[in-house]
Formats: structure tokens, C-alpha cells, sequence
């Protein structure tokens, strides 16, 4: 009779606990949740898609290539004045909304985006051999360097509404920063491809991008 029970052999008062999990199972899922934290951490210790570690450092080191430039350019100008004192010309006038416009681009555009880019190069190509080191500096160039160009000259028009200006500023000065750029990012390229892992290259490029971002603020005031 099942009337109390009513659950079968092996059962009291309907209570049937659940049989131990085999140790091959609960290995199973412990090597899924290391999985997935190494997924985590390759996002940028984001659980989402958005690397917000590479974006952060990204941002910041725009913004000090900016202030670099900024400060460089209003020495160079009270130098040409004659100013007596120059400490007050390096701190004063400084111009926040340029600032915030080379951090945003930083934070929301060169992060995320080189960061995937990386990934994109590291998958396609894992293998640690020259032909693989000479491709991915090589698409580096073509690639992401004219992209960064076409892009952060868009940012800074569409903030100072003045995208109709944007094919002249692309005539003007694009072809010259890019070539510049060859110059400065085929070295930095080659020691980032072939001896910082994958999930440090945003930082070391973006250490790199100090002195580029530099650059880039300076021609972007023109």
C-alpha cells in the first residue's frame, strides 16, 4: 500500500532524497564555471560584453596624452609671448571640453574596439611565427591604424559641429598623420604582438598611445 508514502519503495512520508551527483558530473560543472570566469576575465573582468577595463584605461591615458599636449602648447605660446609668468599660462585656459572629447573617444571608441580587434587577430592567428608577427603588423597598419584616424577625426567634428568640415580635415591632414603614425606603430606593433599576451595589449598600446594621442590632440586643434 502506498498511502502514506506514495512515492514507491525506498520513501517515507513522500520524502525521497536526491541521489549524490557522480564525481564526473560534479567535476563537469566545476570545469564550466572555470570556464567560465576565464571568460570573464578575457572580457576585461567585465561579465558582459563591454571590456570596461580596457575602455577605462583606454580613456585615461587619452585624456593624459591630451593634457600633455594641451599644456606643451600653452608653454610653446606663452614662450613665444614673452610671459613672465609661465605657471599661470600652464594652468590656466585649459581647455575641459577637448579633454573630454579625447577621453570619451578613449573610453567609448579605442578601447572596446582595439581590444576586440586584438581578439580578432589572436584567434585568426595564434601561432607564434614570424609570418604570423610580420600579417598582423602588417594588418595592424592597414587596418585598425586608418580606422583609428577616420574615426577620431569624426568624433572631434561631430562634438565641435563641424562635420562639414570633416572631408576637408581628411584631405588636409590624414594621409600626413598616418605616415606618421608608420613611423611610431610599426615598432610599438611588433614588441606588442610578439611579447604582451592578449589581455594586456589594449594597455600597453594604449601606454604607447600616450605619446599618439598626443599627436592626435595637436592636429585636431589645427
Amino acid at each position: 500500500m502506498n498511502v502514506l508514502g506514495g512515492g514507491g519503495h525506498g520513501e517515507l512520508w513522500g520524502w525521497n532524497p536526491s541521489p549524490r551527483k557522480p564525481k564526473q558530473q560534479r567535476k563537469r560543472r566545476f570545469d564550466s564555471k572555470s570556464q567560465s570566469s576565464n571568460s570573464v576575465e578575457a572580457t576585461g573582468g567585465a561579465g558582459h560584453w563591454f571590456p570596461l577595463k580596457q575602455a577605462a584605461t583606454a580613456g585615461s591615458l587619452a585624456l593624459t596624452g591630451d593634457t600633455i599636449a594641451q599644456l606643451s602648447q600653452r608653454w610653446t605660446k606663452a614662450k613665444a609671448l614673452n610671459q613672465q609668468d609661465g605657471k599661470h599660462a600652464l594652468l590656466s585656459d585649459h581647455d575641459w571640453l577637448r579633454a573630454l572629447r579625447m577621453t570619451s573617444y578613449g573610453f567609448l571608441l579605442y578601447g572596446p574596439g582595439s581590444y576586440a580587434w586584438y581578439q580578432f587577430l589572436d584567434h585568426s592567428l595564434p601561432a607564434k611565427t614570424v609570418g604570423n608577427l610580420l600579417l598582423k603588423v602588417l594588418l595592424n597598419q592597414v587596418v585598425l591604424g586608418p580606422t583609428v584616424i577616420a574615426v577620431v577625426f569624426a568624433w572631434n567634428n561631430l562634438w565641435q559641429r563641424k562635420l562639414s568640415q570633416l572631408p576637408d580635415k581628411y584631405r588636409r591632414d590624414a594621409f600626413p598623420t598616418l605616415l606618421y603614425g608608420f613611423k611610431f606603430w610599426i615598432p610599438v606593433s611588433v614588441l606588442n604582438f610578439w611579447v604582451i599576451p592578449l589581455q594586456a595589449r589594449v594597455a600597453f598600446m594604449s601606454v604607447g598611445s600616450i605619446f599618439w594621442n598626443f599627436c592626435l590632440s595637436s592636429t585636431m586643434s589645427k
